[in-house]
C-alpha cells in the first residue's frame, strides 16, 4: 500500500462522508463543508498521480483505480446536485457527463478486447473539461457568496454548462478517434 494508492482509497472514502454532510447537516454547514470535501479529494487526484509518476510507484490497480475513483465522486457530486437543486439544464449537464463517462467506458473495454486500446489517448480538450468540471461541482457544491459578494453559484453554473459542451465534444472527439484506429486495424488485417 503506497502513499498514491492510499490517496485514491480516500478519494473513494471522501464519497460517502460528501454525501452524509450534503444530505444530514445544517443547511448553512452542509454544502460549504461538502464543497471542501470534494475540493481536498479533487487534490488527492492530482497528488497520486504525480506521486505514482515521482517516486515510480505505479502499478496496473492504481492505474485502473484512479479514474474510477474520480468518476464516481464526480458522479454522485452531480447527482447530490441534481437532487438538491433539480434545475433542468443542471440536469442535463449530468446527463451528458455521465453518459459519456459511461460510453467512453463501455468504448474502451471493446477497443481493448479488440487489442488497440492504446490507439486513442486522453486529449488537451479532455483535461481541460475535466478541469471546467471540478471547479463548477466545487463552486455549485459550495452555493453561498464567497465573501458575501462573489456568486460561486452561478460561476459554477456557467463553468458545469461549458464543461458539458466539452465533454460532448471530447467524446465525438474519442469516438472519431476510435473508429479511424478500428478501420486501420481491420486495414492492417486485411493487408496481412
Amino acid at each position: 500500500m503506497t502513499l498514491p494508492m492510499t490517496l485514491t482509497w480516500l478519494r473513494i472514502a471522501a464519497i460517502p462522508l460528501m454525501v452524509v454532510v450534503f444530505l444530514f447537516t445544517p443547511a448553512e454547514f452542509a454544502r460549504p463543508a461538502a464543497a471542501w470535501i470534494f475540493g481536498l479529494a479533487s487534490l488527492t487526484d492530482f497528488l497520486d498521480g504525480y506521486l505514482a509518476r515521482r517516486w515510480n510507484q505505479q502499478s496496473a490497480f492504481g492505474a485502473f483505480l484512479d479514474p474510477v475513483a474520480d468518476k464516481l465522486i464526480v458522479t454522485v457530486a452531480l447527482v447530490l446536485l441534481v437532487f438538491s437543486d433539480g434545475d433542468l439544464p443542471i440536469v442535463i449537464a449530468t446527463a451528458v457527463i455521465i453518459g459519456r463517462e459511461v460510453f467512453v467506458s463501455a468504448l474502451r473495454e471493446w477497443m481493448a478486447s479488440r487489442g488497440i486500446s492504446a490507439a486513442v489517448k486522453v486529449s488537451s480538450l479532455g483535461k481541460l473539461k475535466t478541469t471546467a468540471q471540478m471547479f463548477a461541482i466545487l463552486f455549485l457544491l459550495y452555493y453561498f457568496p464567497l465573501f458575501g459578494v462573489i456568486d460561486v453559484y452561478l460561476i459554477g453554473y456557467w463553468l458545469l454548462m461549458i464543461a458539458a459542451l466539452l465533454t460532448f465534444v471530447s467524446g465525438a472527439q474519442y469516438a472519431r478517434a476510435a473508429v479511424v484506429a478500428v478501420a486501420r486495424a481491420e486495414a492492417d488485417a486485411r493487408g496481412h
